[in-house]
Formats: C-alpha cells, structure tokens, sequence
C-alpha cells in the first residue's frame, strides 16, 4: 500500500503520455510555440507500464491517462489494454479535448477504458475558437456524441473565464444534464503558463449564477474526489473543483507521471522526482525507492488561494501532466 508523509493512501496514478497539444488553450498554454519534447526523450509505452505495474502491485485502482492532448499519441489503445489486461478492475480513464475522439471512442472502448473527462469550455463556436485558438467546437460535439453511443461514461469539465465564457455556465449545466452526463466547473488555476489577462471565477461566483435559476442543495465531496457536488430539485448532480479551497487537498490520494518520468506529487508544484533511468534499464526496486521518496515528500496542500502573489503563481505546466 502506498501512504504519504500525511497519512493518506495513494490509489490513484495520472500518467501523461505526451505533452503535446492541438490547442492553445487561454488558461493552458496560449503562446507555446508548436515544437515538441524530442520522441527518445519520451517513456515508451512499456518503460510507463513498468512503472504502472508498480503501483498496481501496491494497491493503485485508478489510472488516468491524460497530456497534453493524450489522443495525439499514436496506439493508445494497445497501452490500455496492456493495462486492463495485467489487472482486472483497474478504473481506466482518459481526460482528453475529444477533438479526434470520433471514430475511436469504440476501439479505446475495447481496449479497456472505462471513463472520459472531456473538456468542453463553451457551445458557441466563437468563443471555443477564442478560448483554444482553434475552430473546435464541431469536431469536439462529434466526439462526445460517439463517447456516449459506445457507452463510455462521460463527464465534462468546463473553465468559466469572465468576460469570455462565463456567461454561459447556465447553458453548460443544461446540455450535459439532457445529456446525462456530469459537469464539474473548474476555478481557473493562475499559472505562469496563462494568459496574463483572463480572470476566473470562483466556486461562490459560478454557484450563485445557477442559483439565478436553480434551487441546489449542497452534498459535498464524495470519496477522493477534487469535485464538491450540488444537486437540482430534479436529482441532477454537478461539480465545483475548487483548489483555492484546501479541503480540495485533504483527501488526494494522488500522483502524477510525467511523458518523460518524472513524478510529480502535487497539482500546483511543479518539484519532481525521474524514474526515467530506472525504467529504462528495468530496474524496478529502483524506481519503487523513487516513488517511496516522493510519496514521502509529498505536500499537505498547494498554495493556490483567492488572492495569490506574483511570486506564488504556479510554475506548473499544465500541458505536461494534464492537470
């Protein structure tokens, strides 16, 4: 079993399997130029699943793939079956943009994934398209469409931004009710990485805008997860992933693998431990004494809060482990 230095019990593994990226998200990586991490410089499919296997053996029941954009790189569904076929039970999961999710939402499917975070900022084509700098919204709505015919359950996570997006959460909430899928509302994180103008708002203001027509009850957080939960008088449940709060970091029980294996045990630190060399020669003591040492270092909370300094915007790359 796998503990931090607060007690906590890890079960819960991110692995980016790139970081590349086919959007330029305003609250991501806006002016990243379009150059990428040399392909040799990344972990294969099997040096991560060595890893993986790792936390397996210790109790980690919960995989999620992310990027970067995760669907860019190339025979993905060979790395979730090699997963799903070493353990049966593991909750494989992928967070993507779903911009080239159609198509292949039914081979990922068979290959063993079970769940999908999609990232869906806006309905109206314009404003997606000034969000990511890219006309999205089409091929994205596809995506999502194909994720629910093959059965795959999906949940949406949505950044309202003001003065870009943020008048919209009301019409968000309602396409993924009909839809029947979640939706969590994610304070935008301030990073190094943004753009310098945008403004977020927080869990209270978003709450307050569907309350301008809902009547919501409160139901909390439920298990591990980052998303305190509110539900309509018709049952229909939603998020808020707050990280300006620290009960968002009470109950982590995760950690992430970077593209190039680095582990990394904190969303908003950007301080990171390499199993790189260790994979690479099959040394699997030596990267579990690695992961002991990073759990053990691992921080009670980040350092996100309602009014952070200069000095405290994160360095953390957010196209390098998915968040």
């Amino acid at each position: 079993m796998l503990i931090d230095g607060f007690g906590r019990r890890i079960n819960y593994i991110r692995v980016s399997v790139t970081e590349r990226c086919n959007f330029r998200c305003q609250y991501c990586m806006p002016e990243k130029p379009f150059f990428w991490v040399p392909k040799e410089n990344l972990l294969t499919f099997e040096e991560l699943f060595l890893f993986l296997k790792v936390g397996i053996d210790e109790g980690v029941d919960k995989i999620r793939i992310t990027g970067g954009e995760p669907l860019l790189r190339a025979d993905l569904d060979k790395f979730i079956r090699m997963i799903n076929d070493y353990k049966d039970g593991i909750d494989i999961a992928i967070t993507t943009n779903a911009y080239l999710l159609k198509g292949i939402a039914n081979k990922l499917k068979d290959a063993g994934l079970k769940r999908l975070n999609i990232s869906l900022d806006s309905l109206k084509p314009e404003i997606a398209q000034q969000i990511a700098q890219k006309d999205v919204l089409k091929n994205v709505l596809e995506g999502i469409e194909e994720a629910l015919k093959v059965g795959l359950k999906v949940k949406i996570n949505s950044v309202p931004l003001k003065g870009i997006n943020s008048n919209e959460i009301i019409e968000l909430l309602e396409y993924c009710k009909d839809k029947k899928m979640q939706i969590r509302f994610i304070e935008y994180m301030e990073n190094i990485h943004a753009n310098k103008n945008i403004k977020g708002l927080y869990g209270k203001e978003i709450v307050d805008e569907i309350r301008k027509k809902y009547h919501l009850k409160k139901i909390g957080r439920e298990g591990n997860s980052p998303a305190f939960l509110y539900e309509l008088e018709d049952g229909y449940r939603f998020g808020i992933i707050d990280p300006h709060k620290h009960d968002f970091c009470e109950s982590c029980n995760r950690i992430r693998l970077t593209a190039e294996g680095n582990i990394i045990p904190c969303l908003y630190f950007d301080e990171a431990m390499s199993i790189a060399q260790a994979v690479k020669k099959g040394d699997v003591e030596a990267a579990s004494e690695v992961l002991r040492e990073v759990l053990k270092n691992k921080p009670e909370k980040n350092r996100w809060d309602e009014n952070p300094p200069e000095k405290e915007l994160s360095n953390r790359a957010f196209y390098q482990t998915g968040g």
